[in-house]
């Protein structure tokens, strides 16, 4: 049976986050995953963790400069120093509080030669900074949502992870996002499934709750089980009302 983790930078977003995790506990979350927390003491949401029987997986690397426009800094040239010392920092927080993953985000940049070095070289240096057993994330966002981002199809985002050589450099394969940038999500996960370090859902075109629109989520996971992925589920999803309202769908998988 899946195990689904909540994504707590959509699920009860206008709380404070120590709520939110007393929140995915008591609606049934096994798991939780976060975006930018680190305003919150890693110490704290590692103690509310351990109290309720909850895993932290991941949180994102820090945005950079949203002003104008960055939305992550690790494929940015001339940005390298501030990538490493903003990862450091959030690595720390992320091993205090208990994490086992981390999401790269390479920012707002055409891929070319120089964008792809940076990326690639950033990339083997973090991979050197983590514990063992700690995951590198690399998520794809379709054009969409973020128009420019550094890669929008499994393709490019796996070609980039071929190219570090890293055995803890593992592609986050959001389902959403592979719906709306490219589709043929079956033959997708198949393909890349050896090199899956999480699974993200929502629904498509909308975002919404992962029980309308064009996939069959039901589908999609029994795929991923036949394929043999172990790990959680990140509900990663934007509630069409309260979150509890809309919790049915995980009610019917776990059924």
């Amino acid at each position: 049976m899946a195990r689904f983790s909540a994504n707590l930078g959509f699920l009860w977003s206008d709380k404070p986050l120590l709520d939110r995790i007393e929140l995915a506990a008591k609606s049934g979350f096994t798991a939780i995953e976060l975006h930018w927390p680190y305003d919150t003491p890693a110490q704290s949401v590692r103690d509310a963790c351990q109290r309720l029987g909850l895993k932290l997986l991941a949180a994102n690397t820090p945005l950079g400069n949203t002003q104008i426009g960055e939305s992550g800094l690790a494929a940015l040239p001339g940005r390298e120093q501030d990538f490493k010392s903003t990862f450091e920092s959030s690595l720390q927080w992320c091993l205090t509080a208990g994490a086992c993953a981390m999401h790269v985000m390479p920012g707002v940049v055409e891929q070319n030669a120089d964008s792809i070095r940076t990326m690639v070289n950033n990339l083997q240096w973090a991979s050197k900074q983590v514990p063992a057993g700690f995951t590198l994330l690399l998520e794809a966002i379709n054009p969409r949502d973020k128009p420019g981002y550094f890669y929008s199809t499994q393709a490019q985002s796996n070609a980039i992870r071929e190219q570090t050589g890293c055995d803890n450099v593992k592609l986050m394969f959001d389902v959403y996002h592979v719906g709306v940038a490219e589709g043929d999500i079956l033959t997708k996960l198949a393909k890349y499934m050896p090199h899956i370090g999480h699974i993200q859902i929502a629904a498509v075109p909308t975002r919404a709750e992962p029980d309308e629109g064009e996939v069959n989520y039901r589908v999609v996971i029994d795929a991923i089980d036949r394929l043999g992925y172990q790990s959680w589920i990140g509900a990663e999803y934007k509630p069409r009302a309260s979150v509890e309202a809309g919790l049915d769908w995980m009610k019917a998988y776990r059924a």
